[in-house]
């Protein structure tokens, strides 16, 4: 059985939470569309503030 792609939206905030564990700037989100760069942030958002919780170091 073959897996399925995930979700676009799914994918962007994957790569948004990346993107603050790195310490990226909100920046360098590379989405223009609505929905997509919503997503991008709102996991870099998540990042950040599981940083500030020192749940990373």
């Amino acid at each position: 059985m073959k897996r399925q792609k995930r979700d676009r939206l799914e994918r962007a905030q994957a790569r948004g939470y990346q993107a603050g564990l790195n310490g990226r700037s909100t920046e360098d989100c590379p989405y223009n569309g609505t929905d997509a760069r919503t997503n991008w942030l709102g996991g870099w958002r998540d990042a950040r503030e599981e940083l500030q919780q020192g749940l990373y170091k």
